[in-house]
């Protein structure tokens, strides 16, 4: 997510660490590179040069706290800003004791209606009974579209196909689930932003269902485009958050991000994927963690939770003390699809975040397939001591499995780089972070 925002910032701050001193031309230098970064991100070059004005201001004119050098005082200066760039904290507070209705505004294309599944999952996994009202008459295939999305959510859905009125609809699907939901998310129609008809709408809707938040769904490919999108809105509607989507490896995320903030309506969630569980709560300052290399475990510990992820303490500690079994992988493997991605792990975890080769990451992940077969095919004695697989072992699981020898071989070795990395000194904070989870 975001990974030319990431890696300009990371060098830059990488080179700030590496200098020898810390004094003014390296810090103008310093922000000469912040600038490069966030304008190639697609941040507005406005909101890129007040943010490094500001970081270059701080970091000439205050003095480093007692016991703090002036290379990490510069980096937390950074953490500030961009913190501060990307809105206040708190995100959406909804309460299980009243009916919270949300109405999901947003042009078409910006993945409003799935969206609005993906947050019925969300908090329907969070204990909130949750319905769903299909308000969209205006795009043939949104009502089919949304009941196959919140199939899998356990969600309720209201709809009546003969009914054309947007409005009529989202009110009546208020008073069916008032009292039996505690939750009701209106889908709304999409169309262009230009479109009078379309912000007069939304004006019907909320008027009609009094939501306790308008919602924004805003795409994040559009970059700093956001800010003229939610005006809009906002101006027609009061947008109470934003939700960005499709921030997974979109280029102009940064500016999305930025623009959408700009606007003083709150980030609540974004998206980083396809699948129904791609959907993060957004935190300014956990967020830029992450964009900084300092990881976020507080989210990685949401995604365990969220995912339904079951911890094996025998193998935590095993994974722990770096003896790792092949049965351990295999199981790794089952758990991490339910994540969607290796790489968002490691981009939560302390030391990993930006560090890992992602093109080595998709890789391994375009070869699990081939790997468990590998696995299943290996006798007990082989899965718990790997190291005993000599030629002859090694053709025969070939054999067995269907795969090349070739394949077997590369298995072992990604087992062995595995084994050491959770061994080194760099696989603290793995070890920090699997300790957590087993005291979940």
């Amino acid at each position: 997510m975001l990974d030319s925002l990431r890696e300009g910032l990371q060098s830059a701050v990488k080179k700030l660490v590496g200098a020898n001193t810390v004094d003014e031309k390296a810090v103008k230098e310093f922000v000469r590179d912040l600038q490069r970064a966030l304008i190639q991100s697609d941040v507005n070059v406005r909101i890129a040069l007040e943010v490094t004005e500001r970081v270059q201001k701080r970091a000439l004119d205050e003095k480093p706290p007692a016991g703090v050098t002036k290379k990490d005082q510069v980096v937390s200066i950074l953490y500030d800003e961009l913190a501060r760039l990307l809105g206040g904290e708190g995100g959406l507070q909804l309460s299980k004791d009243k009916t919270n209705v949300l109405v999901m505004l947003g042009v078409q294309g910006s993945g409003k209606t799935t969206t609005a599944a993906k947050l019925a999952r969300l908090y329907s996994k969070r204990g909130f009974k949750v319905g769903v009202v299909a308000a969209d008459t205006f795009r043939p295939g949104a009502l089919a579209q949304l009941k196959t999305l919140v199939a899998s959510t356990g969600a309720e859905v209201y709809s009546d196909e003969r009914e054309k009125d947007s409005v009529k609809i989202a009110r009546e699907g208020r008073k069916r689930f008032e009292g039996s939901k505690n939750l009701v998310i209106v889908d709304t129609a999409g169309r262009h932003k230009e479109e009078k008809g379309l912000l007069q709408e939304m004006k019907e809707v909320v008027g009609a269902v009094k939501p306790d938040a308008t919602v924004l769904v805003i795409d994040g490919t559009i970059g700093q485009q956001c800010y003229n999108q939610a005006l809009a809105f906002h101006q027609a509607a009061p947008v109470g958050g934003i939700i960005v989507t499709k921030l997974d490896g979109a280029a102009k995320g940064g500016g999305a991000l930025a623009a959408s903030a700009a606007t003083g309506a709150k980030i609540f969630f974004i998206g980083t994927g396809e699948r129904i569980d791609d959907l993060e709560e957004f935190v300014p300052t956990r967020f830029v963690g992450r964009l900084l290399g300092m990881g976020d475990l507080k989210a990685l510990m949401d995604m365990v939770k969220d995912a339904e992820v079951v911890v094996d303490e025998k193998m935590t500690q095993r994974l722990m003390s770096g003896k790792m079994t092949m049965n351990d992988l295999l199981a790794q493997f089952e758990q991490m699809k339910k994540f969607g991605s290796l790489k968002k792990v490691l981009d939560h975890i302390p030391g990993f975040s930006g560090q890992v080769d992602v093109k080595e990451l998709d890789k391994a992940e375009g070869r699990v397939k081939v790997y468990k077969s590998i696995i299943q095919s290996m006798t007990t004695d082989e899965k718990t001591n790997p190291e005993s697989i000599d030629a002859s072992r090694l053709r025969r699981i070939a054999r067995g499995s269907g795969r090349s020898e070739k394949d077997v071989r590369e298995l072992l070795t990604r087992y062995k780089q595995m084994k050491t990395l959770v061994k080194t000194s760099k696989g603290r904070e793995l070890r920090q972070m699997m300790r957590r989870m087993g005291d979940q």
